[in-house]
């Protein structure tokens, strides 16, 4: 299994389940940006308490590892979670979003897009919203690879992104520097 494999076992599992979902992270600057390899994917879900023993159940032992205890506790708080596929050695991050104006607006913003020759299409976060949440986790980690993966997608994305949008949440979430910072650079 690869992560594009993986991530599609996600998403279909998702739908299936009526939960709302953005792939982020590095899946979705690697889709608006530029390729790198990553062996992680990172969705948020609006998971409920009557969708943790079905998305369980979805991700069976031994093919998956997933704690049904983790879950449960994640949807309850709303804090992250994660499954496993031993064989890959690859995860999925599944973060519980917090109910807040920016989660609201990325979920409203989602685009679905095309991940493989079959037409698979999976719920994507906007390459603005994908910026921002690099921005907040440059911010909180300082790793260079969220800059990279920013520049990647400002590169390529160009003159595509809403500037106006990203200039508004980048001042409510406290990462205008960052971003000025990454603009100046290119």
């Amino acid at each position: 299994m690869d992560s594009f494999e993986l991530l599609r076992f996600a998403a279909d599992t998702l739908q299936q389940l009526g939960v709302p979902y953005l792939v982020t992270g590095s899946m979705a600057t690697i889709t608006h940006g530029e390729a790198r390899f990553t062996n992680d994917v990172d969705i948020v879900a609006d998971l409920q308490p009557a969708h943790v023993e079905s998305l369980c159940a979805a991700f069976p032992a031994p093919e998956f590892y997933c704690s049904l205890i983790a879950v449960k506790e994640a949807v309850r708080r709303r804090t992250q979670f994660n499954v496993i596929h031993p064989a890959s050695g690859l995860k999925i991050d599944f973060m519980v979003p917090s109910d807040n104006e920016f989660n609201r607006s990325r979920f409203s913003r989602g685009v679905m897009v095309p991940i493989d020759d079959a037409g698979h299409q999976v719920r994507f976060a906007t390459p603005e919203d994908a910026i921002l949440k690099k921005l907040e986790y440059f911010r909180e980690g300082g790793s260079d690879k969220h800059i990279r993966d920013i520049k990647g997608v400002l590169l390529i994305q160009g003159d595509a992104i809403d500037f106006d949008y990203l200039s508004k949440w980048a001042e409510r979430l406290g990462v205008v520097e960052q971003l000025k910072q990454i603009q100046n650079e290119l």
